[in-house]
């Protein structure tokens, strides 16, 4: 058989114009020491990590294919969590790029992430209602905490205990004791749902908002402290019943307490109120990391900033209350100042919790971040809604403190989306447009090199020779500017609505334009000369007019200049005698009208895509329909012949980019990679490049590989990618003892885990296979009476000839720690009881104690009935009970000397340091003395 038609792959290469996605969270990141000046916003799947003094994007944090959803910056300030669409989870180092941990637990998008105060566990919050707490060193889940009834909005690690408290869309507050993992206080003060949640004044006091305009306040007392602590623990804990919640008569009515179990462990008490100014619900509520400043945000543009008053503070404010109180008092009573008169002073929360100031943002707030500076300045970085990142400092301790603008991130991309592109023709700059500014870009460095305001812009091109654009808008102008100096040469009214469509004639000298008002232009460059200066500019003259019975939606020359192609709104394209303007020819067959549409190089076929998701492809000669292809999910958008080819690409409002060949009527590939609706796309003169712009705000770059793409591999690799999606939408494997669909395991079923169990079974086969080999090997020489070559495994051999065994402990310890127990899960019981023998094999030896107990223990663990059923593995348990026990405490003593040692180390140091900081001041004091002397002796000299 020979070689199908090959074609060329064209792979993402780029994406640029976005500064911040809407669905993520902007947070500071520290970044070479400093803090306060790098922040990281989610950029659709990947992370960018913007200098704020500069305004330079600095690093990309490389994502695969779904929407970050949520960022959470590490304690230590060396990694950040990163939460995907999709439910997973990864940790990026921020000092490589590299995200190296990947945690897989949830089915649907993140919605919070937090660590602990020490950054070794990761609270992660999910639209399916589960939160999982992972281990961020062992790089595995801890336990799944199920109990909401709709997405989480918030997590919090308490610093003191080892307890969590989750807010959620189903208007509840829960908290859960992390040392039995249930939830031993509900709170149901809320009538909607809780959007937001932070600790404050020393973890005592917990503040909640609401879909409401008030903030509550809940006073948090820990009852442990205060209890008999002669009460023996296990009692206590066969007390407490999971899930009994607070009985509120109303939500401010009183809270029966010291009533019910849990609240041996802490009781909340509704404090009282801060009404916010803004009306709406709240969107986002935090806390700077000292507890002092408080803030938040609704739907609006601005962020109210609220200070936490210390006790000091409020102890001042209120013996002023109190004197001002005993003066009026006195005033009103009319008596001398000897007569001593009983005053209360009611403690309100408006005297420990004051407002600070509003920031107002030039729009929308999608999400910030607080951060306080060293000199006592109040920083809060802003992600607006128009793809923005505007900072704003704010003196908090001043009496009116007036909050600055430092800086903002704009020359990125454009406010609005992008609605019409464009290539020069030497394949370097490419143009984008969009309600209010035109960019030129880089094509190479992706940089923005110009920046123009303009009105609506809905179509575009490079005048020939690439100093000047032209763009059309929606009002139907037509706008000439120049790109060295970025000036508006000129503004025409072209025509009377939207003017839709430009296309430049072939011959380069003039162009034509379609419109709203029903009728198509024809236009010419001119030189004419310029008012200002003596040289000559460049302008256009309107020649001919042909006027039609319907809206013009696209127009298009034909490349031998004979043809012009117009779309209409009555869903036709007709098409005409560019000399005579007559009537030629009427394609006719779509059934919503066409939104776009081009010829081809050689003016043989012309092709057209509509809103009823068809691409069609007619002959120009008889107008006759070669071909309809149903393209595109959605309608489509935009299409563009490859130069010199007949491969063409449509883009569709269904989010993708496809490419197919208008002889054979073949799809050739799919670009995804948007996630919102594709507006335009452009290829360039040489069809090595093709940008695209988005609904997402992002513009894409894809480029033109020298790697042939051959159809059927293709279809091929599309089948085991759907393959591979479906393994993960299958039922999770159950559990003896659990109902199906209620996993409390960490991990969930993906093509990764299914991948290491293979593995697993492969492995544990040729140990098998390799084993009853040996025995053989064995007969034989011994029934020889010498010894005969034993032939070896090609895959041992390839491990550097190493026995069967420790192949299968290569193959455990090759599979990632956060996939670990999900493999097992998926491994048939029938590998079981060799993998145990082999275990105890391992611990025998004293080979990563660590990893085996901990496969040993799952194990046990999901298998418990089999195993201790099967009379064959009573013996092998019994020898792993001692042999374990053995090494595990052997293990233990290991770490034990290991912690001791480096304890004595550290008091080492600190003893070294002490000294050396004597020392040190010692030898300044001198330094002093010495100079205080030479001074001396200049001003004895002097005098």
């Amino acid at each position: 058989m020979g070689l199908t038609k090959q074609y060329l792959r064209y792979v993402a290469s780029a994406v640029f114009g976005l500064i911040g996605s809407q669905k993520g969270n902007i947070v500071f990141v520290t970044l070479r020491g400093e803090k306060g000046r790098y922040v990281a916003v989610p950029a659709c799947e990947h992370v960018f990590i913007w200098d704020l003094r500069k305004g330079e994007k600095i690093l990309i944090l490389q994502g695969l294919k779904q929407e970050v959803t949520y960022l959470c910056p590490s304690p230590d300030g060396l990694h950040l969590a990163v939460g995907y669409e999709d439910g997973s989870v990864r940790i990026f180092s921020l000092l490589s790029g590299e995200g190296n941990v990947t945690f897989n637990g949830h089915k649907a998008a993140i919605t919070t992430l937090k660590y602990d105060q020490l950054g070794g566990r990761l609270a992660s919050g999910s639209k399916d209602t589960d939160v999982i707490v992972w281990d961020v060193i062992n790089e595995s889940g801890l336990y799944r905490l199920k109990g909401h009834k709709d997405a989480i909005t918030q997590a919090l690690f308490l610093r003191e205990k080892n307890l969590l408290v989750t807010s959620g869309k189903d208007t509840m507050v829960k908290w859960w004791d992390l040392d039995t993992q249930h939830c031993f206080k509900t709170m149901i003060g809320h009538r909607t749902e809780v959007w937001g949640l932070v600790l404050v004044s020393e973890e005592k006091r917990l503040i909640t908002g609401a879909s409401d305009s008030e903030l509550r306040a809940w006073d948090i007392d820990y009852l442990q402290e205060i209890e008999d602590l002669e009460e023996p623990e296990c009692k206590k804990i066969r007390e407490s019943s999971p899930k009994v919640q607070d009985t509120f008569e109303g939500e401010d009515g009183p809270l029966q307490m010291d009533e019910t179990p849990e609240d041996r462990i802490l009781s909340c008490r509704k404090a009282g109120s801060i009404m916010r100014e803004g009306r709406d619900r709240v969107v986002n509520l935090a806390v700077d990391k000292t507890g002092r400043i408080l803030a938040c945000h609704g739907t609006d543009s601005v962020l109210e900033v609220f200070c936490i008053l210390s006790k000091e503070e409020v102890q001042k404010k209120m013996d002023k209350k109190m004197k001002k109180a005993r003066k009026k008092a006195r005033l009103n009573s009319g008596k001398g100042e000897e007569e001593d008169l009983e005053i209360n002073v009611e403690r309100t929360l408006q005297d420990e919790i004051q407002r600070v100031a509003n920031i107002k943002t030039s729009a929308k707030i999608k999400s910030f971040d607080l951060i306080h500076a060293p000199q006592g300045e109040l920083k809060a970085v802003f992600l607006l809604q128009n793809n923005l990142v505007e900072l704003y400092s704010l003196s908090a301790s001043s009496p009116a403190p007036q909050p600055v603008r430092t800086s903002r991130i704009t020359i990125g991309g454009h406010r609005s989306d992008v609605r019409t592109l464009s290539f020069s023709s030497d394949n370097i700059a490419v143009l984008s447009a969009a309600a209010d500014s035109i960019k030129i870009w880089n094509r190479s460095t992706l940089q923005c090199i110009r920046t123009m305001s303009c009105e609506y812009a809905l179509c575009s091109f490079f005048v020939p020779g690439d100093r000047q654009v032209i763009i059309g808008t929606k009002t139907g102008k037509l706008q000439l500017y120049d790109l060295a100096s970025g000036n508006l040469l000129e503004t025409i009214e072209a025509h009377d609505g939207a003017l839709w469509s430009m296309s430049l004639s072939p011959d380069q000298r003039g162009f034509v334009t379609g419109g709203a008002d029903k009728s198509v232009k024809f236009w010419d460059f001119e030189l004419v000369k310029d008012e200002n200066s003596t040289q000559k500019r460049l302008s256009v003259k309107q020649t001919r007019t042909l006027q039609l019975d319907e809206e013009v939606l696209c127009v298009s020359y034909s490349p031998n200049q004979k043809l012009l192609a117009v779309s209409l709104l009555d869903c036709t394209v007709k098409i005409f005698y560019i000399d005579t303007l007559k009537f030629f020819l009427s394609l006719y067959g779509h059934k919503l009208p066409v939104i776009c549409m081009d010829i081809s190089y050689d003016g043989a076929l012309i092709a057209t895509g509509s809103a009823d998701r068809n691409v069609k492809i007619w002959g120009l000669d008889f107008g006759d329909c070669h071909k309809s292809l149903f393209a595109h999910d959605d309608s489509v958008m935009y299409l563009r012949f490859v130069p010199k080819s007949h491969l063409f690409f449509t883009a569709g409002k269904d989010r993708k980019i496809k490419q197919w060949d208008a002889d054979r009527f073949e799809h050739i590939q799919t670009l995804e990679g948007h996630h919102q609706e594709v507006w335009c796309l452009a290829v360039s003169p040489s069809g090595d490049y093709v940008v695209s712009s988005s609904h997402d705000k992002s513009l894409r770059l894809w480029e033109r590989t020298r790697e042939p793409l051959i159809l059927e591999e293709e279809r091929e690799m599309q089948r085991e990618a759907e393959y591979e999606e479906s393994v993960a939408k299958e039922d999770q494997p159950a559990v003896p003892g659990e109902t199906q669909g209620d996993s409390y395991f960490t991990g969930k079923k993906t093509i990764e885990t299914v991948k290491a169990a293979e593995r697993i079974m492969e492995a544990i086969e040729l140990y098998r296979e390799e084993t009853a080999k040996m025995k053989e090997h064995k007969a034989i020489c011994k029934a020889a009476g010498k010894e005969v070559p034993l032939p070896i495994n090609p895959i041992l051999m390839a491990y550097g000839n190493i026995s069967p065994s420790a192949y299968v402990l290569e193959i455990f310890k090759g599979i990632k720690s956060s996939e670990l127990e999900e493999s097992l899960l998926v491994l048939p019981f029938s590998y079981v009881p060799d993998i145990l023998k082999l275990f105890n094999e391992f611990i025998q030896l004293g080979s990563d104690i660590e990893l085996i107990c901990r496969c040993l223990f799952f194990l046990l663990r999901i298998h418990f009935g089999q195993i201790t059923s099967n009379q064959m593995l009573v013996p092998v348990i019994e020898k792993l009970k001692e042999t374990t026990i053995l090494k595990v405490r052997q293990v233990r003593d290991v770490i034990g000397f290991n912690m001791a040692g480096l304890d004595y180390l550290r008091r080492e140091c600190e003893a070294k340091s002490e000294i050396m900081f004597f020392a040190e001041a010692t030898s300044q004091l001198e330094e002093k003395k010495r100079k205080r002397k030479k001074r001396e002796k200049m001003i004895l000299t002097l005098t």
